[in-house]
C-alpha cells in the first residue's frame, strides 16, 4: 500500500511538474505567481511521497527513487525554459565554438559573428503599424549591434558582454550542440540536464548504499521540483558542477568493506589505504573540473580537502588551470569574461547584494562583513569536516555562504542540494526555497523576511542538533558502519 501512495504522489507531482512547465512562463511579471503556487503545489506533493517512501523497504524504495527522478525529469521537458534565457546563450556559446571561434573572443552583438547567426536566438526585427521595425517574441529583446548599432533583436540576455562561463562549461556546451542541427532549440540542453540530474540521482544512490548510508535519501535530489526547473527545464550549467562535486565526494570516502565487488573492489584496492595519494589527486581533479564548470560549486570543496590537503589543492588547480589552456592559447587574457562586471552589476562590490546584511551596514561594510562570514564558514567547513563524512560540513557552509551572499539566482544553491541528502540536514531545505521565493516576489522587504525566516530555521535546528550531540562530522553513525560488518540493511536504512 505504501509503494501504491508513493506511485500517486509522483504521478501528482509529475503532472504538476509537466502542467507547468508547458503552460506558464516566469518572464511575464503575471506568472510569476502562478509559477509560485505551482511551485508550492510541487513541492508539497514531493515531500508528502518522501515521508511516505522513508517507510519504504528494500529495492522497491531504490526502484521508486530512479524512477521517480526519471519521470519528473521528463515532466520537466515539457515546455522551453520559463525562468532564465541563460541557456540560449549556452547555445550560442556551443554554436560558436563549433565553427571555430573562441567564446571569449567576440560579445553576441559583434557584427563580426553576422554568419553565425540562428532565427530562433537571432530573429528578425518585424514592421509595426507605423512601419517601423521593432523585436516581437516573449523571450526576444531589443539591441544593436557593434560597431554598427543596427537593431539587433535576440533571446540572449548581456549581449554587449563577452562570456562569464569557465573552459568545462563551454565545453559542454560545445558537445551538446556539435551533435545537434544549429535549428535545434532548447530541447538539446534540456535533455542534457536531464541526463545530468539523473547521473547524479543515480551516483547518489549507489555511493550512499557503498558507504552505509540510507539511499532512500537520494530521493531530496531526484525528487525535488526545484532540481527538475532549474537543471532540467532551465538547463543551468551548475548541474555539471553539482555532479562533479558529488562524484568528489564520494572519491573521498572509501566505501565499506564488502560494499563493492568486481570493478569496484579493485578501484577501492587502487585507492585505499596504501593509495591515499592517488585518492587525494584523484578528488582534486574532480574538484577542479567542478570549478571548471561553474565557480559556484567550489564552495563545497573545502571539507574534501582534510586528508592530504596539498595534494589535493595541488591536482585541483592544475586540472582548472589545465582546462582554461586551450581558451588561454586562442583568446589570451579575454577568458576572464564577464566575471569582474558581473560581480558589480550584481552588487556584491558595492553591498547592496548582501539582502541580510545591507539594510544594516553601509556598502563597503556589508561587502567587508560578508566576506568575512563566508571566509569563516569555508574555514570552518575545512576545520570541521569528518573524512569520513564530509558532506554533513558541506550542508552546513554551503547553506551558510548562500544565505550570507543571498544570490539572485536560485539555481546557485543546486550545489547544496546533494548534500542534504547525504547529511539527512533536511533544515537547509530552506535555502533553495527562499531564493526561489526571493526571484518570484517583487517586494524587496518580503524577500528579505523569507530570508531572514531561513536563517532562523536553519540556525534554530543546527543548533538543536549541536546540543544532541550531533556534530558537524556526523561520525556516530559513519564510525558505527564502518567499525563492523553490517547485513544487506544497514542501520540508517531501517530507521
Amino acid at each position: 500500500m505504501k509503494v501504491v501512495i508513493v506511485c500517486v504522489l509522483l504521478a501528482a507531482l509529475t503532472a504538476v511538474t509537466a502542467v507547468t512547465t508547458a503552460s506558464i512562463a516566469g518572464f511575464v511579471p503575471g506568472d510569476k505567481l502562478a509559477l509560485g503556487i505551482a511551485s508550492g503545489v510541487a513541492w508539497l506533493l514531493a515531500a508528502a511521497a518522501f515521508v511516505v517512501l522513508l517507510r519504504v523497504r528494500g529495492r522497491a524504495a531504490i526502484v521508486l527513487v530512479l524512477a521517480g527522478s526519471a519521470a519528473l525529469g521528463c515532466a520537466a521537458l515539457a515546455g522551453p525554459p520559463n525562468l532564465s534565457t541563460d541557456s540560449a546563450r549556452y547555445a550560442w556559446d556551443g554554436i560558436v565554438q563549433d565553427a571555430g571561434i573562441s567564446p571569449y573572443a567576440h560579445v553576441p552583438a559583434a557584427e563580426a559573428l553576422d554568419p553565425y547567426r540562428v532565427p530562433w536566438l537571432f530573429p528578425a526585427p518585424v514592421p509595426a503599424a507605423d512601419g517601423s521595425l521593432h523585436c516581437a517574441g516573449r523571450r526576444i529583446t531589443s539591441t544593436t549591434s557593434v560597431p554598427g548599432r543596427d537593431l539587433l533583436c535576440t533571446a540572449l540576455n548581456r549581449p554587449h558582454v563577452p562570456t562569464i562561463y569557465p573552459p568545462a562549461a563551454e565545453a559542454y556546451f560545445a558537445a551538446v550542440r556539435a551533435v545537434v542541427p544549429v535549428e535545434a532549440q532548447y530541447a538539446p540542453l534540456q535533455v542534457s540536464g536531464l541526463l545530468l540530474s539523473l547521473g547524479t540521482t543515480v551516483l547518489l544512490v549507489f555511493g550512499m548504499r557503498a558507504r552505509g548510508l540510507d539511499a532512500r535519501w537520494a530521493a531530496i535530489w531526484g525528487w525535488s521540483p526545484f532540481v527538475a526547473t532549474e537543471a532540467v527545464t532551465n538547463s543551468h550549467v551548475d548541474a555539471l558542477g553539482v555532479l562533479f562535486m558529488v562524484a568528489a565526494t564520494f572519491a573521498a570516502v572509501p566505501a565499506l568493506a564488502g560494499r563493492l565487488s568486481g570493478p569496484g573492489s579493485r578501484l577501492r584496492a587502487w585507492f585505499g589505504p596504501g593509495g591515499s595519494r592517488r585518492r587525494a589527486a584523484l578528488v582534486g581533479v574532480l574538484m577542479g573540473l567542478a570549478a571548471a564548470a561553474k565557480f559556484v560549486p567550489a564552495i563545497a570543496a573545502p571539507a574534501l580537502a582534510r586528508r592530504r590537503p596539498v595534494t589535493t589543492l595541488l591536482a585541483a588547480v592544475s586540472t582548472f588551470a589545465v582546462c582554461y589552456i586551450p581558451y588561454v592559447a586562442v583568446t589570451g587574457w579575454a577568458v576572464i569574461g564577464y566575471l569582474p562586471g558581473y560581480l558589480t552589476e550584481e552588487g556584491y562590490e558595492s553591498g547592496r547584494r548582501f539582502a541580510l546584511l545591507s539594510p544594516f551596514l553601509p556598502g563597503l561594510w556589508a561587502t567587508a562583513l560578508a566576506g568575512a562570514l563566508v571566509l569563516a564558514a569555508l574555514v570552518l567547513g575545512w576545520r570541521a569536516a569528518d573524512p569520513r563524512a564530509p558532506w554533513h560540513a558541506q550542508a552546513v557552509s554551503v547553506g551558510a555562504v548562500l544565505l550570507i551572499t543571498t544570490p539572485s539566482y536560485p539555481w546557485y544553491a543546486l550545489i547544496l542540494i546533494p548534500f542534504i541528502a547525504l547529511s539527512r540536514r533536511w533544515e537547509w531545505l530552506v535555502v533553495p526555497i527562499a531564493l526561489t521565493v526571493k526571484s518570484l516576489v517583487p517586494s524587496h522587504t518580503t524577500a528579505t523576511l523569507v530570508l531572514a525566516a531561513a536563517v532562523v530555521v536553519a540556525a534554530t535546528v543546527t543548533v538543536v542538533r549541536w546540543r544532541r550531540s550531533v556534530p558537524l562530522t556526523g561520525a556516530p553513525h559513519i564510525a558505527d558502519a564502518a567499525a563492523a560488518p553490517r547485513p544487506a540493511a544497514t542501520r540508517e536504512e531501517t530507521s
